[in-house]
């Protein structure tokens, strides 16, 4: 900018130069102020653009690690940790590895069909949500943004029985086909009057959880002193505020509520109180799966709760078969644990399973980015399905079979 020296100020026709001189320097400053401005908010955009872009999770698993930057320390905790030494935990998803394909070429997959059904409801895919606990803890709309997110991926959710949201507020909020998992209370009243409102409201089966008499020994919610949320569906019921010193809130919890008489003769009680079909979870054995047969439940869903229960049981995918086989077709299996890819998927169903459930995943999606997150995460585990599908030569879900994949046990069958 100019500065007029006093002097100028002595002639006219000098002072109106120097004014002239000046106000093109000001307007001169200004242009280019401006422009390092407009330069400044383009860089800061762009480098914008660029970290949410680097941040745009391609895969599953890095929608954990947003779920870990997301969420405080009790709640991922809660969430992704398992029972004691979390020997099955890890084993849910490395077992996966352990089985190859046996792709067959030339096939015509210029169309894949990823529809199928389950108890007679159709679904774009062999992809269902889990029950899981308490998504509020995950994010502000908890189940009902899961909830609206399995709508818009025509899938079906299973909402848990210690959920945030109400059955009617879940029910009220888009319109799908549900399920409601159920825990049988001491006070067997309370389990009967949840089950009815879900009948009342439009669910469309009842999910028995039965590996649950009590509950497994989590040590990192007993270290972080674990607090439950409220959980609006039993108000009015029962109380759910316990106060302990002796770490998990969540565990007396469930030690003061959770009926550890529950056994197979209360199927038939539980009949007595709904009629929709009754799925059985928590199934890791030919006797068990047998036995649920016998006492007529319409489906089964081989789980070890993400192995939150009991650790050193086997992984989901190395029980499966077992069950499959033991069932012999009449009822169909369900799969729940160790999903991150869609070829764990397919392999799933190449043992055997019907479809298959995710838990962790539409959690760490939930807490990430909302129903955004969670229909990301369905999305994605679909488009690498198809994709594992058409290069092992499937053009439809019906297509894959036992033959499409190996196990350890084949490997070792080979070399007798």
């Amino acid at each position: 900018m100019t500065i007029i020296p006093f002097s100028s100020f002595h002639s006219h026709s000098g002072t109106a130069e120097a004014l002239s001189e000046s106000k093109v320097s000001f307007v001169g400053f200004f242009v280019s102020l401006g422009f390092s401005i407009l330069l400044h908010v383009y860089l800061t955009i762009k480098q914008l653009v660029q970290v949410l872009m680097a941040a745009e999770p391609v895969n599953v698993n890095e929608f954990q690690e947003l779920a870990r930057q997301s969420l405080p320390k009790m709640y991922y905790d809660f969430f992704s940790g398992g029972a004691e030494d979390q020997h099955t935990l890890r084993e849910n998803v490395e077992a996966f590895s352990r089985i190859t394909f046996h792709p067959r070429i030339l096939v015509d997959v210029s169309k894949i069909d990823m529809s199928t059904t389950v108890l007679g409801f159709n679904i774009s895919s062999p992809i269902m949500i889990a029950p899981t606990a308490m998504h509020k803890l995950a994010h502000p709309e908890g189940e009902i943004a899961t909830a609206r997110a399995a709508a818009a991926c025509n899938t079906i959710m299973v909402l848990s029985f210690m959920s945030t949201c109400t059955v009617e507020e879940v029910a009220s909020s888009c319109n799908a086909v549900r399920f409601l998992q159920l825990y049988v209370f001491k006070r067997r009243d309370v389990s009967a009057q949840l089950v009815q409102r879900a009948e009342r409201n439009g669910f469309k089966a009842i999910v028995l959880t039965a590996d649950t008499p009590r509950l497994g020994r989590r040590e990192a919610d007993i270290k972080n002193r674990m607090v439950s949320p409220r959980l609006k569906n039993f108000e009015g019921l029962i109380s759910t505020e316990v106060v302990t010193d002796k770490g998990s809130n969540i565990e007396a919890l469930a030690s003061g509520m959770f009926d550890a008489s529950l056994s197979w003769k209360d199927i038939e009680w539980l009949r007595s109180i709904t009629n929709l079909p009754i799925l059985i979870k928590g199934v890791l054995t030919c006797e068990d799966a047998i036995k649920a047969v016998e006492v007529g439940v319409s489906g089964i869903i081989v789980s070890n709760h993400g192995a939150r229960q009991l650790d050193y049981v086997p992984a989901t995918i190395s029980a499966l078969e077992e069950v499959v086989l033991a069932v012999g077709g009449k009822v169909p299996v369900l799969f729940d644990g160790g999903i991150r890819r869609g070829t764990d998927i397919f392999k799933a169903l190449a043992l055997g399973a019907q479809a298959v459930f995710i838990g962790r995943p539409v959690i760490y999606g939930l807490a990430a980015k909302g129903k955004h997150g969670v229909r990301r995460v369905i999305e994605m585990l679909k488009d690498e399905l198809e994709i594992t599908m058409a290069l092992s030569g499937c053009s439809s879900v019906k297509d894959i079979s036992r033959r499409h994949v190996r196990t350890e046990r084949d490997r070792l069958q080979s070399m007798l």
